[in-house]
Parts: structure tokens; sequence; C-alpha cells
């Protein structure tokens, strides 16, 4: 038991008797405006925040990715921060369907400093904001709800103002800074009064953006208070409402997809979350959870090891392994049974004209975000199956391995994992493979082999058998070649065995096609495996055959 627990209580105001018509939605149906706060809640909250030149390079790599909406910093804040909107602008950098967004307090010589730096821009919002939360009145500012109004209308007039007498088209944005721990009514009363100082219009809508600034509460109730807001904004129709939730609690992905339901236009987050504390929203997490669902999304993740390369240089931030959707990790199936599932998953799609993917433990087609199912999504330990061993098989070296075999080889793959404790990479598979299976010549060979065809349905071989230092040649006759040759090897051995399993196909290796076959002999119940690749179906049946005698051979000493 924790101790202290009675020095805490909610924080959090609850909408009164709320209506809830977005608990009737069960998805989301179009992407929202997405606005990328990298460049600012992002890099403010790293150790070492990014030079100009990272930033500059993140954020063309932000508008490849498909930002319309990017907030890049807080000018007013420092020389870099300055430098980095002008060179922008100046550069002509900023391409003519994107727009740049800065941060302001409500002080005029912040906002005189925030519209300098704006000059000449082609496309600007000017996000303007100040604290509103029962805690920030009372501690921080020690001020009423009416002195914090006046501090909002305030800068509100400043930024109509200043807008005015500045080259450049600009538009603007209202966050009441720590939303979710304040009363919603007041919420209510400080956005109208900001609103009717600007008075949007059609073609010039105001965001008024709520942000989860800490998260206090459970989804459902951030809903309620988005839905409370929607319901009662001042010009509701010419108001763009943006959610901008940071994770606290761990909710900011659920925050943000029912906020959207709930009346939500648009979404301020990050790539992988970065952020102050635990971080804002994934846009990575939300825009693949609309993918998975059939929504086009509007950004590309299509490549999403160079995505996770280019942040992870510019931020010196580290992508976690089982980030959704991103995450070394997060498609990988290590379990016998999630492999088994999914290499059947994927024969089924072989199989079938799927028009929609539904392939068990995949929520999307991991080569739709740039990965690998060799690489990414079968990976081979100790815990692994059959099915997963033999779909890596197939998938990256076209070896169909009869379903009888494949115990035999997931059994062996696992041990050696166990024994090295360690994952085994697919050339280390493929190299167990070939060890233990593959033209296995010794301690017995056949050197040569001739076939004469006598009456119908019978196969004459003379087998030159080369054990125990010694060489013989061995008359017999068959049903087939194979069965030619493994009457020989009975004779010779006086070693009694069955033959039953064989299967062949071709093996495409770089320009040239090898024929492979596997043959399983079974003797007192058991069962050894040979694997034969030669030229030739003829000479890679004779291979496989004696692969499996030697493993029957060393088995029985």
């Amino acid at each position: 038991m924790m101790n202290h627990v009675e020095q805490y209580a909610p924080q959090f105001f609850p909408v009164k008797n709320p209506p809830m018509r977005w608990a009737q939605k069960t998805m989301i149906e179009k992407a929202p405006i997405w606005c990328s706060v990298d460049l600012r809640d992002g890099n403010q909250a790293l150790i070492t925040p990014m030079s100009l030149e990272e930033k500059l390079e993140f954020f063309k790599y932000l508008v490849k990715i498909g930002f319309k909406e990017i907030e890049i910093g807080f000018p007013a804040a420092s020389e870099t921060e300055y430098e980095f909107c002008r060179t922008l602008i100046e550069q002509d950098l900023i391409p003519d369907d994107v727009t740049i967004q800065v941060l302001t307090q409500a002080r005029e010589h912040i906002i005189a400093k925030t519209f300098e730096s704006l000059k000449g821009a082609k496309h600007a919002i000017v996000h303007l904001y100040n604290s509103t939360s029962v805690a920030q009145r009372e501690q921080v500012f020690k001020k009423s709800k009416e002195d914090i109004i006046k501090i909002a209308e305030f800068g509100a007039k400043l930024c109509k103002e200043y807008r005015e007498k500045t080259e450049g088209h600009f538009r603007f944005e209202y966050s009441p800074e720590s939303f979710t721990g304040t009363e919603p009514e007041f919420a209510l009363e400080i956005c109208n009064a900001v609103l009717k100082i600007w008075e949007p219009t059609p073609d010039d809508k105001v965001i008024i953006n709520l942000p989860v600034t800490v998260s206090h509460s459970m989804p459902h109730v951030y809903a309620n208070q988005i839905e409370y807001m929607n319901d009662n904004l001042y010009r509701r129709e010419n108001v763009v409402i943006s959610l901008h939730p940071h994770n606290d609690r761990g909710c900011a992905v659920a925050d943000s997809e029912l906020g959207l339901l709930a009346g939500g236009d648009r979404i301020e987050g990050t790539l992988f979350g970065n952020g102050e504390r635990t971080g804002n929203v994934d846009i990575i997490t939300l825009a693949l959870n609309m993918y998975s669902q059939g929504v086009d999304p509007e950004l590309d993740f299509s490549n999403m090891p160079e995505i996770v390369e280019v942040y992870e240089r510019v931020t010196r931030m580290h992508v976690y392994e089982r980030s959704p959707y991103s995450g070394q990790l997060v498609f990988a199936a290590f379990s016998g049974s999630h492999q088994d599932a999914i290499a059947k998953g994927m024969h089924w799609r072989e199989e079938h004209d799927c028009k929609h993917w539904n392939v068990p433990y995949l929520p999307i087609n991991p080569e739709d975000v740039g990965r690998v199912y060799e690489a990414d999504v079968i990976r081979i330990n100790s815990q692994s199956g059959k099915g997963g061993v033999s779909y890596l098989m197939e998938t990256k070296y076209g070896y169909h391995i009869p379903m009888k075999m494949r115990e035999s080889f997931g059994y062996l793959v696992k041990g050696v994992s166990d024994h090295a404790h360690k994952e085994l990479l697919p050339e280390e598979v493929l190299k167990i493979f070939e060890e233990h299976y593959v033209n296995i010549e010794e301690p017995i060979s056949l050197p040569e082999v001739h076939f004469v065809q006598k009456e119908e349905g019978v196969i004459g071989a003379a087998v030159t058998i080369s054990y125990d230092g010694k060489t013989d040649v061995i008359q017999a006759d068959g049903n087939g070649r194979l069965d030619a040759v493994s009457n020989a090897v009975k004779a010779y051995l006086n070693m009694d065995f069955a033959l039953t399993t064989y299967t062949e196909h071709a093996l495409a290796v770089r320009s040239n096609s090898k024929a492979v076959s596997y043959v399983g002999l079974e003797k007192n119940g058991k069962t050894c495996w040979g694997v034969g690749i030669r030229s030739d179906i003829i000479n890679s049946s004779i291979s496989a055959f004696l692969s499996a005698l030697n493993q029957l051979i060393i088995d029985c000493k």
C-alpha cells in the first residue's frame, strides 16, 4: 500500500449533465487538421535543444511528411527561435500551402517581437495563451477570474492591432492554458471574450485550442469538456477547435480520439510523443490508428525507418522499441503460436482475393510503414515455433519445408537459441538448416549412381557406396529411382527403414534455378530428415535421401 494517498484528490471539473453524444460514435471518419509542435513543445523538452541547422532540417522533413501547419517556436523567447523564424521567411523555405505557427504570451513587448519575427510571412498563425486553471490563478498569478480574462482580452486586442500594421497574412489562435484544471464555464467565458474581440468570419477563422496541459482525468471527462465548448462557443461555425493533449496519465491518444468525436477539428502533437514531461500526443499513433480502419490520415508515414532515423538524430531522443507502429519490436512475433498464425494468415491472403487487411496479430501491413517480414515480423528465439521458422525460410530463402519436417527443424532452432540465450538472425537460421540437413555426405556417401529402365514400372540401380573406409557397388531394383537407391542401401547396411516423405520444388538462386528435395526416413518410430540441392531433380533427390540416411546412421550409433 502506498503512503499519503489521502493528500490527493481530483483536480478536474466535470461538465454537469453532459449529453455525451460523442459516445454514440464508433470511429473517427476523417483526418483532423494536423499541427506539428515538434519544433516548439517538442524542442523545449529536449535536454539539448535543436540547433538552427537541425530545426531547419526537421522543418523540411515535417513538410515532406505532409504537415500543413507547423508550430516553429516562441520567437520572442530566444535569438535562436527568432533567427529560425526569420530564416524560414527570408530564404523562402515555407511552401505556399504550409502555415507556420508561433507562440506568444499576452505581453506587449513579446507580442511586438513576435510580429516583428513574422514580417513578410505568407501564412502564419499567432498563438496567444494565458493560464486559466484554479491552481494557476490562486498560486501563481494570485488573480481573480476577472483579472485573468482581462489578460486574455489585452493580448487579443494587441494581436489585432499588430496584425493591421505588420506585412504578412496572419490568423489567430487562443489557448486557455491548463484548460483541464479550469472550470468549464470559466473556460467558455474567457474563450468567448477573446472571440468577441477577434470576431471570426468564414474567411478569417479563429483557432480555439483546448489543451490537456496536465492530464487530470479519464478521457471521457475531457471529451465531455470538448463537447460542452463545441456546443457553446461564440460563432462556432467560424471557430476551429484544436486539441493539445499531454500524456501525464498515459491517455493522450485516447484524449485526442474522444476529443475528436466530441467536436474537435484539429490536433496539436508531435512525432513519437516527444514533449514536456511524459510528452505530447503521438501523431504517428493517432494517424495510423485511423489508417488501420481505412481512413486516410493525410500524412505520409510509409518510410518509418527513415522517420525514426531523422528524429533520433536531430532530437537525440530514442524511439522506444514498443512505441506503436514505429518501435523496432511492434510487429515482431517471437511466440510460436503467433508466428504460426501470421504465416497462415499471409498464405490465406495469397490464396484468396482479400480486399481488406485482416492478418492475425498484425493491425496493419508492416510493409505499409517500410518494414520487412523477414527482419521485422518473424523473429527467432527460444520461444519461436515451427510455423515462424518455416515462414522465414520460405519468404527469405525460398525453402518450402514439408509440414512433417517443420516440427523437427523448429525444435532444432529453438534448442540452438535457448543454448545461446539470444535471438537468431535469419542468416543464422539458414546456417543451422544447411549444416544439419543439406547435402550431408558423411559418414556414408554415394559417389556414383546409374539407372536402367527394366520392365514397366521397375528401375534398376547400380549404386556405388563408400562407407567405413570401403567402397562397393550394389545392384537393386525399385518402383522408382529413389526406391531403387533406398533398396540398395538397405541391402548393403542390412538396415530397415521406411521412406515416409518426399517433396521437391525449384529453388531460385540468383539468375539460376536449382532443384531442392526433402526426404524423411523413419526407423523405430523416429524420422530423420535430409535436404538435397543440386542442378537437377534426380541428383537432388539422391542427395536428400543420403542426407537423411546419414542422420539416421548417426542417431543409431
